[in-house]
Protein backbone atom coordinates (compact mmCIF):
# COMPACT_ATOMS: atom_id res chain seq x y z
CA UNK A 1 0.00 0.00 0.00
CA UNK A 2 1.05 3.49 -0.90
CA UNK A 3 2.02 5.92 1.52
CA UNK A 4 -0.56 8.21 -0.04
CA UNK A 5 -3.53 5.32 0.25
CA UNK A 6 -2.14 4.21 3.96
CA UNK A 7 -2.69 7.91 4.84
CA UNK A 8 -6.46 8.00 2.93
CA UNK A 9 -7.13 4.99 4.81
CA UNK A 10 -6.29 6.25 8.79
CA UNK A 11 -8.26 9.35 7.87
CA UNK A 12 -11.40 7.22 7.06
CA UNK A 13 -13.30 4.48 8.53
CA UNK A 14 -10.42 1.37 8.27
CA UNK A 15 -8.39 4.16 10.48
CA UNK A 16 -10.81 4.15 13.67
CA UNK A 17 -12.16 0.42 12.99
CA UNK A 18 -8.86 -1.12 13.67
CA UNK A 19 -6.26 2.16 13.82
CA UNK A 20 -2.99 -0.39 15.16
CA UNK A 21 -3.62 -2.20 11.63
CA UNK A 22 -2.96 0.83 9.94
CA UNK A 23 -0.55 2.49 12.24
CA UNK A 24 2.05 -0.50 11.49
CA UNK A 25 1.26 0.21 7.67
CA UNK A 26 2.37 3.96 8.46
CA UNK A 27 5.32 2.45 10.39
CA UNK A 28 7.01 0.81 7.34
CA UNK A 29 6.78 4.15 5.62
CA UNK A 30 9.67 5.16 7.92
CA UNK A 31 10.25 7.60 11.40
CA UNK A 32 7.43 10.58 9.54
CA UNK A 33 5.49 10.70 6.43
CA UNK A 34 3.31 13.57 5.32
CA UNK A 35 2.14 15.24 2.15
CA UNK A 36 4.28 18.69 1.99
CA UNK A 37 2.18 20.21 4.80
CA UNK A 38 1.11 17.74 6.80
CA UNK A 39 3.27 15.13 8.93
CA UNK A 40 2.18 11.73 10.76
CA UNK A 41 4.49 10.17 12.92
CA UNK A 42 4.40 6.67 14.83
CA UNK A 43 8.16 7.02 15.50
CA UNK A 44 8.76 7.02 19.40
CA UNK A 45 11.70 8.55 18.91
CA UNK A 46 10.15 11.32 16.69
CA UNK A 47 6.97 11.92 19.00
CA UNK A 48 9.36 11.95 21.96
CA UNK A 49 11.49 14.63 21.01
CA UNK A 50 8.62 17.21 19.60
CA UNK A 51 6.84 16.42 22.19
CA UNK A 52 9.83 18.14 24.47
CA UNK A 53 11.31 20.59 21.59
CA UNK A 54 10.37 24.07 22.66
CA UNK A 55 10.48 24.59 18.35
CA UNK A 56 7.29 23.03 17.93
CA UNK A 57 3.89 24.52 19.64
CA UNK A 58 0.07 23.99 20.21
CA UNK A 59 -0.92 26.19 17.28
CA UNK A 60 0.80 28.15 14.96
CA UNK A 61 3.89 30.56 15.69
CA UNK A 62 1.97 33.97 16.18
CA UNK A 63 -1.82 32.92 16.70
CA UNK A 64 -3.29 33.98 19.80
CA UNK A 65 -4.97 32.14 22.28
CA UNK A 66 -8.99 32.99 22.81
CA UNK A 67 -9.21 35.55 25.32
CA UNK A 68 -13.26 35.36 25.25
CA UNK A 69 -16.17 32.90 24.99
CA UNK A 70 -16.58 32.45 21.29
CA UNK A 71 -20.57 33.02 21.09
CA UNK A 72 -21.26 30.34 18.51
CA UNK A 73 -20.42 27.67 20.94
CA UNK A 74 -19.11 25.62 18.17
CA UNK A 75 -15.20 25.83 18.90
CA UNK A 76 -13.04 23.81 21.74
CA UNK A 77 -10.98 25.95 23.94
CA UNK A 78 -8.90 23.59 25.87
CA UNK A 79 -7.86 26.20 28.37
CA UNK A 80 -4.22 25.81 29.77
CA UNK A 81 -3.69 22.46 26.92
CA UNK A 82 -4.06 25.23 24.28
CA UNK A 83 -1.90 27.99 25.83
CA UNK A 84 2.01 28.50 25.05
CA UNK A 85 4.17 29.95 27.57
CA UNK A 86 3.56 31.51 29.58
CA UNK A 87 -0.08 31.74 30.20
CA UNK A 88 0.60 27.84 29.96
CA UNK A 89 2.70 27.84 32.64
CA UNK A 90 0.73 30.56 34.80
CA UNK A 91 -2.19 28.58 34.75
CA UNK A 92 -1.44 25.30 35.00
CA UNK A 93 0.46 26.17 37.83
CA UNK A 94 -3.18 27.59 39.56
CA UNK A 95 -4.12 23.88 39.13
CA UNK A 96 -1.46 21.85 40.27
CA UNK A 97 -1.56 21.67 43.90
CA UNK A 98 -4.64 19.88 43.29
CA UNK A 99 -3.14 17.25 41.41
CA UNK A 100 0.68 16.62 42.90
CA UNK A 101 1.33 13.15 43.49
CA UNK A 102 1.45 14.00 47.26
CA UNK A 103 -2.30 14.82 47.46
CA UNK A 104 -2.79 10.92 46.08
CA UNK A 105 -2.79 9.44 49.55
CA UNK A 106 -5.35 11.91 50.93
CA UNK A 107 -7.78 10.71 48.16
CA UNK A 108 -7.47 6.71 47.92
CA UNK A 109 -9.47 6.47 50.33
CA UNK A 110 -12.76 8.69 48.94
CA UNK A 111 -11.55 6.43 45.56
CA UNK A 112 -11.69 3.02 46.91
CA UNK A 113 -15.01 4.05 48.73
CA UNK A 114 -16.55 5.15 45.21
CA UNK A 115 -15.24 1.90 43.85
CA UNK A 116 -16.66 -0.20 46.36
CA UNK A 117 -20.41 1.06 46.43
CA UNK A 118 -20.54 1.11 42.31
CA UNK A 119 -19.53 -3.04 42.57
CA UNK A 120 -21.54 -3.22 45.50
CA UNK A 121 -24.55 -2.12 43.07
CA UNK A 122 -23.56 -4.51 40.09
CA UNK A 123 -23.19 -7.37 42.66
CA UNK A 124 -26.93 -6.83 44.04
CA UNK A 125 -28.15 -6.60 40.16
CA UNK A 126 -26.34 -9.81 39.43
CA UNK A 127 -28.12 -11.33 42.40
CA UNK A 128 -31.42 -10.31 41.02
CA UNK A 129 -30.96 -10.85 37.49
CA UNK A 130 -27.47 -13.31 36.83
CA UNK A 131 -28.14 -13.34 33.10
CA UNK A 132 -28.51 -9.69 32.75
CA UNK A 133 -24.99 -8.19 31.50
CA UNK A 134 -23.87 -4.90 33.21
CA UNK A 135 -22.71 -2.11 30.90
CA UNK A 136 -18.92 -1.44 32.25
CA UNK A 137 -18.71 2.08 30.86
CA UNK A 138 -22.58 3.35 32.35
CA UNK A 139 -22.40 1.40 35.43
CA UNK A 140 -18.92 1.75 36.71
CA UNK A 141 -16.26 3.19 33.94
CA UNK A 142 -17.83 6.81 33.80
CA UNK A 143 -19.59 7.12 37.32
CA UNK A 144 -16.31 6.56 39.23
CA UNK A 145 -14.04 9.35 37.69
CA UNK A 146 -16.80 11.59 36.92
CA UNK A 147 -17.61 11.24 40.97
CA UNK A 148 -14.20 11.74 42.08
CA UNK A 149 -13.22 14.57 40.10
CA UNK A 150 -17.04 16.61 40.66
CA UNK A 151 -16.20 15.94 44.48
CA UNK A 152 -12.23 17.58 44.08
CA UNK A 153 -13.79 20.09 42.37
CA UNK A 154 -16.23 20.70 44.40
CA UNK A 155 -19.57 20.07 41.99
CA UNK A 156 -22.53 19.27 44.41
CA UNK A 157 -25.13 16.85 42.91
CA UNK A 158 -23.37 16.11 39.69
CA UNK A 159 -25.63 14.89 37.06
CA UNK A 160 -23.65 11.37 36.10
CA UNK A 161 -25.28 10.79 33.18
CA UNK A 162 -24.99 14.36 31.37
CA UNK A 163 -21.68 14.63 32.10
CA UNK A 164 -20.50 11.43 30.45
CA UNK A 165 -22.63 12.91 27.58
CA UNK A 166 -20.50 16.52 27.43
CA UNK A 167 -17.49 14.40 28.07
CA UNK A 168 -18.09 11.83 25.14
CA UNK A 169 -18.93 14.73 22.89
CA UNK A 170 -15.74 17.29 23.69
CA UNK A 171 -13.74 13.84 23.48
CA UNK A 172 -15.40 13.48 19.49
CA UNK A 173 -14.99 17.23 19.37
CA UNK A 174 -11.32 16.59 19.12
CA UNK A 175 -10.98 14.48 15.47
CA UNK A 176 -12.56 17.41 14.59
CA UNK A 177 -16.73 18.54 13.74
CA UNK A 178 -17.42 16.58 10.75
CA UNK A 179 -21.02 17.62 10.75
CA UNK A 180 -24.36 20.20 11.87
CA UNK A 181 -24.97 17.99 14.31
CA UNK A 182 -21.69 17.44 15.61
CA UNK A 183 -21.68 21.66 15.96
CA UNK A 184 -25.03 21.59 17.66
CA UNK A 185 -23.72 18.54 19.78
CA UNK A 186 -20.85 20.98 21.31
CA UNK A 187 -22.41 24.08 21.40
CA UNK A 188 -25.26 22.23 23.65
CA UNK A 189 -22.46 21.19 25.47
CA UNK A 190 -20.69 24.18 26.21
CA UNK A 191 -23.32 26.26 26.86
CA UNK A 192 -23.90 23.59 29.80
CA UNK A 193 -21.17 23.52 31.18
CA UNK A 194 -20.35 27.50 31.20
CA UNK A 195 -24.11 27.89 32.82
CA UNK A 196 -22.56 25.33 35.30
CA UNK A 197 -19.67 27.16 35.77
CA UNK A 198 -21.78 30.29 36.07
CA UNK A 199 -23.68 29.03 38.40
CA UNK A 200 -21.41 27.35 40.45
CA UNK A 201 -17.89 30.28 40.53
CA UNK A 202 -20.04 32.81 42.21
CA UNK A 203 -20.96 30.41 45.13
CA UNK A 204 -17.32 29.31 46.10
CA UNK A 205 -16.36 33.26 45.95
CA UNK A 206 -19.32 34.18 48.21
CA UNK A 207 -18.67 30.20 50.63
CA UNK A 208 -15.24 29.12 49.45
CA UNK A 209 -13.97 25.77 50.35
CA UNK A 210 -11.39 22.82 50.71
CA UNK A 211 -11.92 22.10 46.33
CA UNK A 212 -10.67 23.18 43.26
CA UNK A 213 -12.63 25.71 42.18
CA UNK A 214 -12.49 27.63 45.38
CA UNK A 215 -8.61 27.78 44.41
CA UNK A 216 -8.52 29.23 41.62
CA UNK A 217 -11.39 31.99 42.24
CA UNK A 218 -9.05 32.71 44.69
CA UNK A 219 -6.34 33.79 42.09
CA UNK A 220 -8.68 36.07 40.16
CA UNK A 221 -8.39 38.71 39.71
CA UNK A 222 -4.19 39.03 39.44
CA UNK A 223 -3.82 35.71 38.49
CA UNK A 224 -6.55 33.94 36.44
CA UNK A 225 -9.06 35.87 33.77
CA UNK A 226 -12.58 35.04 34.04
CA UNK A 227 -12.47 33.71 30.89
CA UNK A 228 -9.54 31.53 32.03
CA UNK A 229 -11.41 30.90 34.95
CA UNK A 230 -14.36 29.49 33.08
CA UNK A 231 -12.16 27.56 30.60
CA UNK A 232 -9.73 26.04 33.22
CA UNK A 233 -12.55 24.74 35.30
CA UNK A 234 -14.17 22.77 32.06
CA UNK A 235 -10.45 21.75 31.13
CA UNK A 236 -9.67 20.03 34.77
CA UNK A 237 -13.93 18.63 35.00
CA UNK A 238 -13.33 17.01 31.46
CA UNK A 239 -10.02 15.94 31.49
CA UNK A 240 -10.57 14.59 35.23
CA UNK A 241 -12.60 11.90 34.04
CA UNK A 242 -12.95 11.49 30.36
CA UNK A 243 -9.24 9.94 29.94
CA UNK A 244 -10.26 7.44 32.96
CA UNK A 245 -13.35 6.53 31.82
CA UNK A 246 -11.71 5.06 29.01
CA UNK A 247 -8.56 3.80 30.40
CA UNK A 248 -10.48 1.65 32.84
CA UNK A 249 -12.58 0.42 29.80
CA UNK A 250 -9.89 -0.58 27.64
CA UNK A 251 -8.09 -1.92 30.34
CA UNK A 252 -10.38 -4.19 31.83
CA UNK A 253 -11.22 -5.30 28.10
CA UNK A 254 -7.39 -6.04 27.46
CA UNK A 255 -7.27 -8.19 30.83
CA UNK A 256 -10.48 -9.90 30.14
CA UNK A 257 -9.18 -10.67 26.69
CA UNK A 258 -5.68 -12.06 28.04
CA UNK A 259 -7.74 -15.14 31.22
CA UNK A 260 -3.74 -15.57 32.24
CA UNK A 261 -3.28 -11.63 32.93
CA UNK A 262 -6.36 -11.47 34.50
CA UNK A 263 -6.11 -14.61 36.88
CA UNK A 264 -2.53 -12.95 37.26
CA UNK A 265 -4.04 -9.21 38.54
CA UNK A 266 -6.96 -11.36 40.91
CA UNK A 267 -4.32 -13.67 42.51
CA UNK A 268 -1.42 -10.84 43.16
CA UNK A 269 -2.97 -7.80 43.33
CA UNK A 270 0.35 -5.82 43.76
CA UNK A 271 0.19 -6.30 40.04
CA UNK A 272 -2.13 -3.82 39.20
CA UNK A 273 0.22 -0.61 39.42
CA UNK A 274 2.04 -2.42 36.44
CA UNK A 275 -1.22 -3.44 34.61
CA UNK A 276 -2.34 0.38 34.78
CA UNK A 277 0.73 1.16 32.60
CA UNK A 278 0.61 -1.64 30.48
CA UNK A 279 -3.28 -0.90 29.65
CA UNK A 280 -1.69 2.80 29.35
CA UNK A 281 0.94 1.92 26.63
CA UNK A 282 -0.99 -0.82 24.69
CA UNK A 283 -3.86 0.43 24.51
CA UNK A 284 -4.22 4.15 25.88
CA UNK A 285 -7.60 6.19 25.85
CA UNK A 286 -5.46 9.20 23.80
CA UNK A 287 -4.48 7.92 20.31
CA UNK A 288 -2.63 10.80 19.06
CA UNK A 289 -1.93 14.41 19.40
CA UNK A 290 -0.47 17.47 17.00
CA UNK A 291 2.13 20.66 17.15
CA UNK A 292 2.91 23.30 14.79
CA UNK A 293 6.54 23.86 13.69
CA UNK A 294 7.65 27.62 14.53
CA UNK A 295 10.50 27.17 12.27
CA UNK A 296 12.24 25.27 9.86
CA UNK A 297 13.07 21.98 11.37
CA UNK A 298 14.65 18.45 10.47
CA UNK A 299 13.67 15.77 12.27
CA UNK A 300 13.40 12.22 11.41
CA UNK A 301 15.15 12.68 8.22
CA UNK A 302 12.39 15.47 7.02
CA UNK A 303 12.28 18.86 6.70
CA UNK A 304 9.37 20.21 8.78
CA UNK A 305 8.92 24.29 7.53
CA UNK A 306 7.41 26.67 9.56
CA UNK A 307 4.21 26.09 11.12
CA UNK A 308 4.19 22.82 9.46
CA UNK A 309 1.78 20.72 11.46
CA UNK A 310 2.47 17.29 12.81
CA UNK A 311 0.18 14.29 13.93
CA UNK A 312 1.89 12.46 16.89
CA UNK A 313 0.17 9.01 17.03
CA UNK A 314 1.28 8.41 20.24
CA UNK A 315 0.00 4.90 20.23
CA UNK A 316 1.65 3.48 17.62
CA UNK A 317 4.39 4.95 19.54
CA UNK A 318 3.79 3.18 22.44
CA UNK A 319 4.16 -0.15 20.28
CA UNK A 320 7.89 1.19 18.41
CA UNK A 321 9.63 -1.97 17.97
CA UNK A 322 12.82 0.07 18.54
CA UNK A 323 11.92 0.96 21.94
CA UNK A 324 9.72 -2.25 23.20
CA UNK A 325 10.24 -5.37 23.12
CA UNK A 326 7.33 -7.27 21.58
CA UNK A 327 4.98 -4.64 21.71
CA UNK A 328 2.21 -6.08 20.02
CA UNK A 329 1.59 -8.16 22.93
CA UNK A 330 -0.17 -7.19 26.12
CA UNK A 331 1.83 -8.37 29.33
CA UNK A 332 1.79 -6.45 33.08
CA UNK A 333 4.94 -8.39 33.90
CA UNK A 334 6.78 -6.43 30.89
CA UNK A 335 9.95 -5.12 32.49
CA UNK A 336 10.27 -1.25 32.37
CA UNK A 337 11.89 -0.28 29.37
CA UNK A 338 10.86 3.40 28.47
CA UNK A 339 8.33 5.56 29.95
CA UNK A 340 5.08 5.25 27.57
CA UNK A 341 3.55 8.15 26.18
CA UNK A 342 -0.19 7.72 26.97
CA UNK A 343 0.19 10.91 29.26
CA UNK A 344 2.20 12.78 26.41
CA UNK A 345 5.48 14.57 27.35
CA UNK A 346 7.28 17.65 27.78
CA UNK A 347 5.25 20.72 29.38
CA UNK A 348 2.12 19.75 28.32
CA UNK A 349 2.37 16.07 30.16
CA UNK A 350 -0.70 15.22 31.88
CA UNK A 351 -1.59 17.17 34.93
CA UNK A 352 -4.06 14.45 36.18
CA UNK A 353 -1.99 11.22 35.61
CA UNK A 354 -1.75 10.63 39.47
CA UNK A 355 -5.23 10.86 39.62
CA UNK A 356 -5.82 8.80 36.72
CA UNK A 357 -3.26 6.10 37.43
CA UNK A 358 -4.59 6.12 41.10
CA UNK A 359 -8.26 5.67 40.39
CA UNK A 360 -7.55 3.04 37.52
CA UNK A 361 -5.39 0.74 39.85
CA UNK A 362 -8.13 0.91 42.67
CA UNK A 363 -10.52 0.21 39.47
CA UNK A 364 -8.82 -2.74 38.80
CA UNK A 365 -7.94 -4.84 42.19
CA UNK A 366 -11.48 -4.40 43.51
CA UNK A 367 -13.06 -5.40 40.10
CA UNK A 368 -10.55 -8.62 40.11
CA UNK A 369 -10.78 -9.47 43.91
CA UNK A 370 -14.64 -8.66 44.29
CA UNK A 371 -15.52 -9.91 40.57
CA UNK A 372 -13.25 -12.85 39.60
CA UNK A 373 -15.46 -14.74 37.08
CA UNK A 374 -16.46 -10.92 35.19
CA UNK A 375 -16.87 -11.68 31.58
CA UNK A 376 -17.37 -10.35 28.41
CA UNK A 377 -21.14 -10.64 27.51
CA UNK A 378 -22.19 -11.93 24.31
CA UNK A 379 -23.98 -8.92 23.34
CA UNK A 380 -21.67 -7.08 21.23
CA UNK A 381 -19.49 -3.71 22.75
CA UNK A 382 -19.70 -0.39 20.93
CA UNK A 383 -16.61 1.76 20.17
CA UNK A 384 -16.33 5.53 20.24
CA UNK A 385 -17.10 7.36 17.08
CA UNK A 386 -13.29 9.31 17.76
CA UNK A 387 -10.28 9.17 16.60
CA UNK A 388 -8.14 11.07 19.47
CA UNK A 389 -9.98 9.20 22.33
CA UNK A 390 -10.41 5.71 21.90
CA UNK A 391 -12.20 3.66 24.01
CA UNK A 392 -15.92 1.92 24.51
CA UNK A 393 -19.04 3.85 24.49
CA UNK A 394 -20.57 0.25 26.04
CA UNK A 395 -18.88 -2.89 26.98
CA UNK A 396 -21.80 -5.46 28.18
CA UNK A 397 -20.30 -7.60 30.46
CA UNK A 398 -21.30 -10.37 33.10
CA UNK A 399 -20.16 -11.12 36.88
CA UNK A 400 -20.40 -15.41 36.63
Amino acid sequence: MTDTAVLDAFWSRPGRDDPYQIYEQLRAGGPIIGTGQEWLSTSYAVCNTILRDRRFGIRPAGEPAPTSEDTSGNTLDLGFLDREPPDHTRLRRLAAPAFRPKMMAGYAERIADFTRDLITGIERRAVAEPDRPFDLIADFAAPLPIGVITTLMGIPDADVDRLSQHGTVVGSALSGIGSPAEAAALAAANAELYELFSELIPLKKAHPGDDVISYLVAATPDGITPYELHTTARLLLIAGFETTVNLIGNGVASLLDHPDQWELIRTEPEYAAAAVEEVLRYAPPVQNTSRFAHEAVSIGGVDVPANGWVMLILAAANRDPEVFDDPGTFDITRPRQAEHLAFSSGIHYCLGAPLARLEAQIAFTELATRLPKLHRSPDEPTWRESRVIRGYSSLPLLVS
